[in-house]
């Protein structure tokens, strides 16, 4: 019997059987994500009515504001619920979690984000372990009426358990959360969340945060005063902007080349994940990351400022498209003080790091190549026992936490990249981790989420890469589907 697969990255073990902590913390984040991102249109919508037409908004209409509060108490709770109980239950398990996410709904005072995102899984996890527990055993003819009165009962079953005990439980730890939030608003402490913030992101968290704190919080606030900070204390597209154009300016080589082409998709697509390599190569730069996150926070809370809805992407678009009646000058001053701050320190740190050694940030960019050179092949040989690189490749996907970001971006550049080479017959597509199909040939990764990847996909090559844009392991994936 063949011993569990195991990768040495950095002269560790890791057990891919075993992920560690922050790639089962990632993977729930991308479930977060998969439950909020389908749904981002509607809250997008809800946030345009609201800016529009509250008696604050832009154009007040007393009769289309009526249609506010029943949006954001069922219609935006209920999809969560529906797409958090499809994913794991199916049809059915939507129907379940719709069905259990009423009686939050109805038995609370506060619009239930959290609570959906809760029952609406275990509503179709409950449906799922049920449909297992009676598979072929349904006598012929009957499996419509047992399939339609299982649901029926347990739903119901459920939507008393949610009304009576699940709703009031979350409600109060979602007071309790929120309270301890208006605590730091109120004291003035609310830049210091960029300690956790900025950190985290670059871990691939950012969902984590974004849709399972602060989205929720941001929702209900704007329920009541139309805007809310909450929407941008992880989403500032500032600090990226401020590292990427310090490393265009002070960068050497590969990084400084890459950095613009990075800002221009980060600022203006939205695509946050472009920056985090760069913060990786550098760990000092977190620092400058922080501390202009910091900065935004504080500006935005100087101008009582707030967006009406989640920006997601959080570009600059968003960020504008999202802004309120009176909010903008708060909203383009926290942006653009961000920026120069991040700009700021992380211009010192190259500098200081510059007059150390002049080719030390060369050194550390080939280290990092090398690196990601060093986790492809350990991919490789992780894979099963079947020889991959000597199989014809039809499928690539690229893969990222949520499936819609640097994968999409990944996955276009690519197919351009072999369109110009005048490789054709390749699907090129993109997906959540979890997601990619199981016909996949390649799967490429940024390399922090590789254990995550080879957890989901034990017996895939996967090809770890650092660079979106001009990474050297997909110009070897090029030559090598020149060759075959």
């Amino acid at each position: 019997m063949a011993s569990p697969a195991k990768a040495t990255t950095e002269n560790n073990v890791v057990d891919i059987n075993r992920p560690s902590t922050r790639a089962r913390v990632q993977a729930f984040g991308g479930f977060l994500t998969n439950m909020v991102l389908p749904n981002i249109g509607a809250f997008i919508a809800w946030g345009l009515l609201t800016a529009l037409f509250i008696p604050t908004g832009w154009i007040p209409n007393e009769d289309l504001a009526q249609i506010v509060g029943p949006a954001i108490t069922y219609l935006l709770p209920l999809l969560l619920a529906i797409t958090g109980g499809r994913m794991v239950g199916g049809q059915r398990g939507a129907v379940m979690g719709a069905i259990g996410a009423i009686g939050l709904i109805v038995g609370s005072d506060i619009p239930m984000f959290l609570g959906a995102m809760v029952i609406g899984p275990l509503g179709g996890l409950i449906i799922k372990k049920f449909d297992q527990a009676i598979e072929n055993k349904i006598p012929a003819g009957f499996e419509m009426i047992v399939n339609n009165f299982s649901l029926g009962i347990l739903g119901f079953l459920l939507m008393i358990v949610s009304f009576y005990f699940i709703g009031p439980v979350i409600e109060s730890a979602n007071n309790f959360v929120t309270s301890t939030i208006e605590a730091l608003v109120a004291t003035g402490l609310l830049p210091l969340l960029s300690v956790i913030n900025e950190p985290a992101k670059v871990l691939f968290l950012n969902n984590v945060i974004d849709q399972g704190i602060y989205y929720p919080l941001g929702m209900q606030a704007a329920a009541e005063t139309g805007k809310s900070i909450y929407f941008t204390v992880a989403s500032n597209p500032g600090p990226g902007l401020g590292l990427l154009l310090a490393f265009t300016f002070f960068g050497k080589k590969t990084a400084k080349r890459t950095a613009p082409g990075a800002m221009i998709i980060h600022f203006f697509g939205g695509i946050h994940e472009l920056y985090f390599p760069y913060v990786l190569m550098k760990p000092l730069t977190i620092l400058g990351m922080i501390g202009g996150g910091m900065t935004g926070i504080a500006v935005f809370s100087l101008f009582d400022a707030g967006l009406v809805a989640g920006p997601s992407p959080g570009s600059i678009f968003a960020y504008l498209g999202l802004t309120p009646k009176g909010s903008f000058i708060g909203i383009i001053a926290g942006v653009l003080a961000a920026t120069a701050v991040t700009f700021f320190i992380t211009s010192l740190i190259l500098k200081m790091e510059k007059n150390k050694d002049e080719d030390e940030e060369d050194e550390e960019l080939s280290h990092s190549i090398e690196k990601s050179k060093a986790m492809k092949q350990e991919g490789k040989q992780l894979a099963n026992s079947n020889d991959t690189k000597n199989e014809e490749i039809n499928k690539i996907s690229f893969v990222c936490d949520a499936g819609a970001g640097s994968s999409a971006l990944g996955a276009t550049t690519f197919r351009k990249k072999l369109q110009k080479k005048g490789i054709e017959g390749l699907e090129v597509k993109h997906y959540r981790i979890e997601d990619a199909p199981q016909d996949t040939d390649i799967i490429v990764v940024h390399k922090d989420l590789y254990e995550r990847a080879k957890h989901a996909h034990k017996d895939k090559e996967i090809i770890t890469i650092e660079n979106y844009l001009n990474d050297p392991s997909l110009v070897e994936l090029i030559d090598r589907l020149e060759d075959q």
